[in-house]
């Protein structure tokens, strides 16, 4: 595979990014090659002196979009920018896959605009594994499509479902639909005719409705819902549970100081369930090809793990399954 990354992108520099591409060379195979897109200058400064370099290749590319830009003013305005440059090498077929820490309305705009939506897509999707109670739960969608249709999250339903078992190995993950209250008929119009295409394919083990709290609770393997609610979602439980984790540690240490070394220890191992870097990126659902977003903070970890999150979207065949899938409904 040749894989692309953004370098440009994310809140901590391209030196962190370029420390996930050395690190992710034992998820590579023979021939795979980890493509660094940004202003060349600047990577072969940051590459110069480092040891396991053989995997990586540099793309020049002059511009980069900011966090804070308007995605799709961004794209027509920096041609030349790193995640407009990796999207259309693409869609040439000389990438891959793509992986970006940077501006996720631009990746978005840029993967719709110019990979097009596989067939039978009409929104793709973006979809995290969130912490669960006790297993991640794919979340789906948390950010590409703010106002959705029941035909939306059908479809997100199929794609995250598909995702959850070429990620996790699971066969036939439980799925649920995010509402107001468990029961059936609960919600709006939205949810209601959503549930009942999701309830009328075999193909999807739809459990129903479920809620918020949920998501911590081992009930559903795939959470569906719209993107502004899902992304509010995913923003909340990380804050809650990195504060919650830091409140409870203090208590303890408090409590028993002479614990201390036993209780930090105890937290490093929960704390891995909570952190986005062990999950690595998101990939954008629907796409003609496989695009990655990572968390803007990804450390080096986390962009280590989302190549090797796209090397697993690869070898599954995840975008064929959906295809297929969708084409029987």
């Amino acid at each position: 595979m040749r894989i692309g990354l953004d370098a440009m992108g994310g809140d901590r520099g391209p030196g962190e990014i370029i420390a996930g591409a050395l690190a992710a060379e034992p998820y590579l195979n023979n021939g795979d090659v980890i493509v660094l897109v940004g202003e060349e200058s600047v990577l072969r400064a940051e590459l110069d002196g480092r040891d396991g370099c053989g995997h990586i290749e540099v793309v020049h590319a002059s511009q980069a979009i900011d966090m804070a830009e308007s995605p799709v003013d961004a794209i027509r305005a920096k041609p030349d920018s790193s995640i407009v440059v990796m999207t259309e090498l693409h869609r040439q077929g000389k990438l891959d896959a793509c992986i970006s820490a940077g501006n996720t309305g631009a990746c978005v705009a840029a993967a719709q605009m110019m990979l097009r939506r596989l067939e039978g897509v009409q929104r793709p999707g973006i979809t995290v594994l969130a912490p669960g109670a006790k297993t991640p739960v794919a979340l789906c969608d948390v950010g590409a499509n703010v106002n959705c249709r029941p035909q939306h999250l059908y479809q997100y339903g199929v794609m995250a479902s598909l995702y959850y078992q070429a990620a996790r190995g699971m066969e036939n993950p439980r799925v649920g639909l995010l509402s107001v209250g468990g029961e059936e008929g609960k919600g709006n119009d939205l949810v209601k005719k959503a549930s009942e295409l999701l309830r009328a394919d075999p193909n999807i083990n739809f459990i129903g409705n479920v809620e918020g709290g949920d998501l911590v609770r081992d009930v559903c393997d795939v959470m569906i819902c719209e993107g502004f609610v899902g992304n509010v979602i995913l923003k909340l439980v990380e804050s809650i549970g990195a504060g919650l984790l830091k409140s409870l540690v203090h208590g303890m240490i408090a409590t028993m100081p002479d614990q201390k070394d036993r209780i930090m220890q105890g937290l490093d191992k929960i704390s891995h369930l909570h952190d986005s870097d062990d999950y690595g990126g998101a990939p954008l659902l629907g796409v003609d090809g496989i695009w990655i977003i990572c968390h803007g903070a990804s450390k080096s970890k986390g962009i280590m793990n989302a190549v090797r999150v796209s090397m697993e979207v690869a070898a599954h065949e995840v975008n064929k399954h959906i295809v297929q899938q969708l084409s029987q409904g």
